[in-house]
């Protein structure tokens, strides 16, 4: 996991603790998910952070029996950034998979 940076730290933190992907089935404390990625490294921005139940992470106790979807996690990343912050990172084409991902 990347070290995040104190100034986004502090922008997950004014989020509430609830898991993201709550749906009844959330289990275990809260955990961050670093859902988006750019050049192979995990991006450092608050919206890239996503904040789940170790059910949906699955980590320790869930380890290798959670319910972990990368990909409607990295749905929910992206729906947190604007659209400026996602041209940030252009080759990436955020944008576009946003879109695709909420018409999945």
């Amino acid at each position: 996991m990347r070290k995040i940076s104190k100034a986004v730290k502090d922008k997950v933190l004014e989020r509430p603790d609830i898991c993201q992907r709550a749906n009844g089935e959330c289990n275990g404390r809260i955990t961050w998910d670093h859902a988006s990625t750019y050049a192979g490294r995990q991006i450092d921005e608050a919206w890239a952070i996503v904040k789940l139940c170790e059910y949906h992470h699955a980590v320790n106790l869930f380890q290798d029996s959670g319910d972990l979807n990368k990909q409607e996690n990295q749905r929910i990343a992206l729906n947190q950034a604007t659209d400026e912050e996602l041209m940030k990172y252009s080759k990436g084409n955020f944008i576009q998979l946003r879109e695709r991902l909420n018409n999945t």
